[in-house]
């Protein structure tokens, strides 16, 4: 073993170029960083640039061959698929051979009939549409008759959206946990629960409490073998989630990007052997999907201004690795996730040189990187350990 911990910090949605198959994803022009860059005018992330970034691609101001302080490269995605949980399954060593399911033009018959008897409700809906657009359509309706929105997207999702009021969030919950043994034989990754609060169109907003029910892996994870070698296993934000529990000694739910990286800094204290997986969701969740480049360039800044006072917490039996699961491109004209290469920044006070990792052909590298350092046995992508000074 080499590293005592390895904090896994994953940037929900901060994609840096669209992969070679991006077109049949309809992503040909997609470049999620890139483009909040240039909407903005240029990016200032001097922790990022300091650690690689600036080796990978251009945010503005940076000088390509400057010296960095870590080690740098980029990913691929081997899945098929662009959604949440495709990608940190990846980054846990599980590739998918087939894609979730998707419905765009909204879920069969069979199963919104099942949907019915099965929770005595008549849903609104059953359509593909961003979060935001369903509540100004259905909100309304929904609060005058209390019939639930069941919505999808390009993702494999059966949301279910429900004002707080009409069926609280603990209600809700109960009716995705009825729904998730509906949709199994579907092969539908995820259902998710959607509360809202307000009264009226222009005034309806999603909550914090939303909670995903996603498909157990059909097969172990990194998390499960750490586990099972006795190691730490933490997970922080919605990795929880996307993991449907599987694996995690502790699980530290967060509501956004300021509480994950402040329970990030909580586990340098609590975790003395293991790993860290922290999910920073904002990116993705506030505006990549809303397409506010300046929102996400704000994020951007606020993640790297904080980022110091994390690596001062690390000692040379830490390593830390930065990433993303997709990529978000606030600035095209869709709403959904998008295939993109993804970052891949690693560093520890104890690394005394830098280099370029290349382009890794699967997100699992991340995978077996960790078990290589911890000595186990897991078969999955191609550990880049060796190649770190």
């Amino acid at each position: 073993m080499r590293f005592r911990r390895v904090f896994l910090m994953v940037l929900d949605g901060v994609g840096v170029g669209a992969l070679p198959d991006a077109a049949r994803y309809g992503d040909l022009d997609s470049a999620t960083l890139p483009h909040v860059a240039d909407a903005v005018g240029g990016l200032r992330l001097p922790q990022l640039a300091r650690l690689g970034l600036d080796q990978i691609v251009a945010v503005g101001g940076r000088q390509f061959g400057s010296v960095a302080a870590g080690y740098w490269g980029k990913m691929a995605e081997k899945s098929p698929g662009k959604d949440s949980v495709t990608g940190h399954w990846e980054l846990a060593g599980v590739t998918l051979e087939q894609p979730f399911a998707t419905f765009p033009d909204g879920f069969p018959a069979e199963i919104m009939d099942a949907f019915t008897a099965e929770t005595g409700l008549l849903p609104l809906g059953n359509v593909a549409a961003s979060g935001t657009d369903i509540l100004r359509l259905l909100g309304e309706e929904h609060l005058r008759t209390g019939r639930p929105i069941v919505y999808t997207s390009s993702d494999s999702v059966f949301q279910i959206a429900a004002h707080e009021a009409k069926i609280p969030p603990p209600e809700l919950y109960a009716i995705c946990r009825q729904v998730e043994k509906i949709l199994f034989p579907y092969n539908i990754c995820r259902v998710i629960a959607r509360p809202f609060v307000g009264s009226h169109a222009a005034d309806f907003r999603r909550t914090s409490g939303r909670h995903d029910f996603p498909r157990k892996p059909d097969r172990p994870t990194l998390l499960e073998v750490l586990q099972r070698a006795g190691l730490e296993t933490c997970g922080i934000g919605k990795i929880g989630d996307l993991f449907a529990g599987q694996g995690l000694s502790l699980t530290l739910p967060t509501e956004n990007n300021v509480e994950g990286m402040h329970k990030t800094l909580r586990a340098v204290d609590e975790i003395k052997c293991g790993l860290v997986m922290t999910n920073l969701v904002d990116f993705d969740m506030l505006y990549g999907h809303r397409l506010d480049a300046v929102g996400f360039a704000a994020a951007l800044v606020e993640f790297d201004n904080w980022l110091p006072q994390f690596c001062r917490r690390l000692t040379a039996d830490d390593l830390l690795i930065i990433t993303a699961d997709h990529g978000c491109d606030p600035t095209t004209a869709g709403t959904d996730h998008s295939r993109e290469y993804v970052p891949l920044l690693v560093w520890s006070p104890a690394l005394k040189g830098s280099g370029n990792l290349g382009i890794r052909q699967s997100f699992a590298d991340v995978s077996a990187t960790v078990a290589e350092n911890f000595s186990l046995n897991f078969n999955s992508g191609g550990s880049f350990l060796a190649e770190l000074g």
